[in-house]
């Protein structure tokens, strides 16, 4: 009985002893394993006027994988377009800089510079292009190689938007409530605005924010939002409103969702002369 217990214990040993060294194995396997080099997002998007100016869009990059602990030295890049791109290079951007080092005295991150291009664009375009880029090659030691990702930049090409200023505004609810007053839209990006009120009350919300709404070549719409930016009741355009191209008048229309039920609003911003 004593012999059997014997080999027993002699087995389990050999078997932790076993399993302790593949463990090692793979953990040295996994600690010199190759690094990988690439974009630190996975798309971007960027939007800009086609009035002939140019819009600088950073991409960032960084290098990436189990054995950073041992790697030195800097690495050399090349970005390159990928051929699924629809954007056209020298009409709708340009790289200003295709070949990039990454320097462990700066943690190897890095960026490259892609430049929309916006002379002699007319919009609105049927759809926005899209330049792909990806890394072509890596110089330096073996143990960084491209991750094979590719990023999908999207170029969106707005008409020149000139909508701020001082409006009559006139709102009408699906419940038949009514709220006018005179109110000043302000610019907040390309395309973009921002109204002092939303909804139908006298004294909007007592919050700092109303509405938020685009403008792409005249066809409006409402982001999905929080409710004046305060609340949590869902604020959306339930189909796009418009720009008068002669008088100037916004119509917009959006959706706000109550635990009551959800009510639809018209609003009419007639600019004021």
């Amino acid at each position: 009985m004593k012999r059997l217990n014997y080999i027993f214990i002699t087995m389990i040993a050999v078997l932790l002893l076993s399993s302790c060294g593949e463990d090692e194995s793979l953990t040295k396997k996994i600690e010199g394993g190759t690094n990988l080099i690439g974009f630190t997002d996975v798309e971007q998007g960027y939007s800009g006027i086609a009035d002939g100016t140019e819009y600088p869009i950073e991409v960032k990059m960084r290098i990436v994988g189990p054995s950073m602990a041992m790697t030195s030295g800097d690495y050399d890049a090349v970005i390159e377009v990928d051929a699924s791109s629809t954007a056209i290079e020298g009409t709708h951007f340009r790289i200003d800089n295709p070949n990039i080092t990454l320097k462990a005295s700066e943690d190897y991150i890095g960026k490259i510079t892609v430049t929309m291009l916006t002379d002699g664009i007319q919009t609105p375009l049927d759809e926005s292009p899209v330049v792909v880029l990806k890394v072509k090659s890596v110089g330096g030691e073996a143990s960084v190689i491209p991750n094979g990702k590719t990023l999908p930049l999207t170029l969106n090409y707005a008409c020149p938007s000139f909508l701020e200023g001082d409006y009559l505004l006139e709102v009408t609810s699906s419940t038949g409530g009514y709220y006018t007053a005179e109110e000043t839209i302000v610019k907040t990006g390309v395309g973009e605005y921002l109204t002092p009120s939303v909804g139908t009350w006298s004294s909007p919300l007592n919050a700092p924010n109303g509405l938020i709404f685009k403008d792409v070549c005249g066809v409006i719409t409402v982001p999905n939002q929080d409710l004046a930016a305060m609340y949590s009741n869902a604020t959306y355009g339930h189909k796009v409103g418009s720009v008068n191209s002669e008088t100037g008048v916004i119509t917009i229309y959006y959706t706000i969702e109550f635990s009551a039920g959800n009510r639809e609003y018209t609003a009419v911003y007639t600019p004021l002369k």
